[in-house]
């Protein structure tokens, strides 16, 4: 029986070390690109997000042992995605090296945000709008919902530290406290989210030249998907709610929005379809009216009057709503046994 004990136990150590040593060619590139603080850059050295399926940037892979931590954020999906796929990768693999990346990784995001709950889009750097806390192209939540499933143990993340799960299980918490704070009021009614507010005062701002202080309908949907995915709260039923009635109230009937690409150029049409609805990108605060950017910083009321730059460089208008009022918000009803 002992014998039979040290055979399996010889076995397992084996099996461990040759598991180790299983590399995955894509976890073996974000490691690469990983800064020092553990988070990572978007852009590789065409201003293109990064391609890790393509070979190793030398540009890219000169900028990062530069140290430079400043280039660390969360927009379009960079650290949340790396993140991601390392813990798939380790899942697979079983190779350490890749948890400890991710672990970092986690750390970073940990480090990154507010007392207030909320997430700058880039950290350590602040400048001009990258401080602010930005649910623009989804960031706060695609790092929430990293710090959910290291909560509940789910997507893999089951196997990551203790100490950390207990930091992100505070920090989910903090993160949805600033989500319910940030809900904007509209005429004393709760309506849906911007898409960046000031990372003191948490209330919102304007971003990029085109993208003015607006009520933001394509993050606003997968904020309340997110909200959904929590345990029922008082503050989270009335939040949900109050976004669904403003997603009923806002739509635009009639119409539909389609991008096509003729060449390297994104052709953008609205036209109009009967049974289909859209929604603006953005809807001006006081008005909720839609309302529209341009690159000179002015704000527009008419799509039509945009530069046609921004009119065919930028997605105006989405169908997002439509699924969630439709599908997932009767599911989520019936799955709480809330009534409407």
């Amino acid at each position: 029986m002992i014998n039979l004990k040290l055979t399996i136990a010889a076995f397992s150590l084996v099996t461990s070390a040759i598991s180790a040593q299983v590399k995955d060619t894509l976890a073996e590139k974000m490691m690469m690109y990983q800064l020092p603080n553990g988070g990572w850059g978007k852009h590789n050295s065409d201003k293109k997000n990064v391609d890790y399926t393509l070979k190793i940037d030398p540009k890219l892979l000169k900028i990062i042992k530069a140290n430079d931590n400043d280039l660390a954020t969360i927009d379009n999906n960079a650290t949340s995605r790396e993140i991601n796929g390392l813990i798939k990768a380790y899942d697979t693999t079983k190779n350490p090296v890749y948890l400890k990346s991710a672990e970092k990784g986690i750390q970073y995001i940990l480090s990154m945000q507010y007392e207030n709950g909320g997430f700058p889009q880039y950290f350590p750097n602040s400048a001009i709008y990258r401080k602010q806390v930005t649910y623009n192209d989804n960031a706060m939540i695609n790092v929430l919902t990293i710090l959910y499933n290291i909560s509940e143990g789910k997507e893999g993340f089951d196997v990551v530290n203790s100490q950390l799960k207990e930091k992100s299980k505070v920090a989910l918490q903090k993160g949805i406290a600033c989500i319910l704070k940030t809900q904007v009021l509209q005429n004393g009614k709760l309506t849906i989210w911007a898409d960046q507010y000031n990372e003191v005062t948490l209330k919102p701002e304007k971003a990029r030249a085109f993208e003015p202080m607006s009520l933001a309908t394509g993050e606003s949907v997968n904020i309340v998907k997110f909200l959904m995915m929590q345990p029922i709260t008082p503050e989270i039923e009335k939040s949900t709610k109050s976004a669904i009635q403003w997603f009923k109230e806002s739509k635009i009937e009639g119409y539909t929005y389609n991008v096509s690409k003729e060449s390297e150029k994104a052709i953008r049409t609205l036209s109009k379809k009967e049974g289909s609805a859209v929604w603006a990108r953005f809807y001006d605060i006081p008005t909720n009216k839609p309302v529209f950017g341009d690159r000179d910083g002015s704000v527009k009321f008419n799509y039509e009057e945009v530069s046609e730059e921004r009119r065919m460089g930028y997605s105006w208008y989405n169908e997002a709503g439509t699924k969630l009022i439709e599908n997932e918000y009767p599911k989520w009803l019936k799955k709480n046994k809330i009534s409407q």
